[in-house]
């Protein structure tokens, strides 16, 4: 089905606003305003085009740290990312308990994450198996970096959803480095879609750098899930542009002429060019979105600044659903 332009532009304006706001995470912890951030830069491609191929508000999410855009397209306000940075109160994901980009969003239907890799995909089968006893018609995404497709978490999530035929799809994001770990020391595999034969579920590997592509991919996996046919496995290849986070130098591992070619492929610039051609988005446009994201990122960032800290009583309230409820 062809996206209309509004589609199209919607999706292109995701895309510069989370590129907008992970800049000026970087800026802020340069600055000692904030103590960690983890980037999602090069990666907004993939998980725009994936958000958008869900029934956002309806289909269950089981994000990763990197998933910035993607929770910006389901829902997660400029505001609320910069709150979760700084540990404000009312940060949505954890009441600002957690360290930032553990998502949570209730509205969103998107769950929370652990910080040890992959246990989103033992989430995410669970949720899958709750929609498929409930008659419901509803999708798990679940999303994780090629290096968690090591772990033991990953392997039981996606198996139990192939036996179960459970409606969940499994979204990798392969940046090639695990940390500092390149793939190749990793798997023995050319692709994490190829591991998806013995477990028993199809497996497609897309271009993370086309967000049409992916939207595409995962619009198909979740017809497929939806029709009872069971999961699927999405590997979307993409570019980790940043270092691995705020505490880590990249330039002990990797190549800058490596970081420069994939700054050459840069997803955001690759759409936006696209669109241009297509005549979807000018010159007039794109200024007036760049100046839109500026305004929302000053306006996030002041916000913020200014909201207080939550108070020390808060620290173990309400971590359970009973204190909830009665809270």
């Amino acid at each position: 089905m062809a996206l209309s332009k509004d589609t199209l532009r919607e999706m292109y304006w995701t895309m510069l606003l989370a590129r907008r706001l992970d800049e000026r995470a970087w800026v802020l912890h340069r600055q000692g305003k904030i103590a960690f951030h983890i980037s999602g830069i090069g990666h907004e491609a993939a998980q725009v085009g994936a958000a958008c191929a869900l029934r956002r508000g309806q289909d269950w999410v089981a994000p990763y740290y990197r998933d910035l855009a993607m929770l910006i397209a389901l829902g997660l306000t400029p505001r609320e990312f910069a709150l979760g940075l700084m540990g404000k109160k009312g940060e949505p994901s954890s009441g600002a308990r957690q360290m930032p980009s553990h998502w949570s969003l209730r509205r969103a239907k998107v769950v929370s994450h652990s910080s040890p890799v992959a246990t989103q995909t033992c989430h995410a089968a669970g949720i899958g198996l709750a929609l498929k006893m409930r008659r419901e018609d509803g999708v798990a995404l679940t999303s994780v970096g090629e290096g968690s497709t090591s772990q033991g978490e990953w392997y039981e999530g996606v198996n139990w959803a192939a036996i179960h035929k459970l409606p969940v799809i499994f979204l990798v994001e392969n940046n090639i480095y695990a940390i500092s770990v390149r793939q190749e020391r990793q798997m023995a595999v050319d692709n994490v879609a190829d591991k998806a034969l013995g477990l028993g579920l199809p497996g497609v590997t897309v271009d993370g750098l086309d967000i049409l592509e992916v939207h595409k991919a995962v619009s198909a996996a979740a017809a497929r899930a939806r029709a009872g046919e069971g999961p699927t496995l999405v590997e979307a290849k993409v570019h980790r542009i940043t270092p691995h986070s705020s505490d880590d130098d990249d330039r002990s591992y990797r190549p800058r002429e490596e970081v420069e070619t994939m700054k050459a492929n840069d997803p955001l610039q690759l759409y936006g060019k696209h669109l241009r051609e297509k005549g979807v988005l000018g010159e007039d446009l794109e200024a007036e979105l760049e100046a839109k994201a500026k305004e929302q990122v000053e306006d996030a960032v002041a916000f913020a600044e200014a909201a207080p800290y939550p108070d020390v009583s808060e620290a173990a309230y309400p971590l359970y659903a009973e204190d909830a409820r009665r809270g």
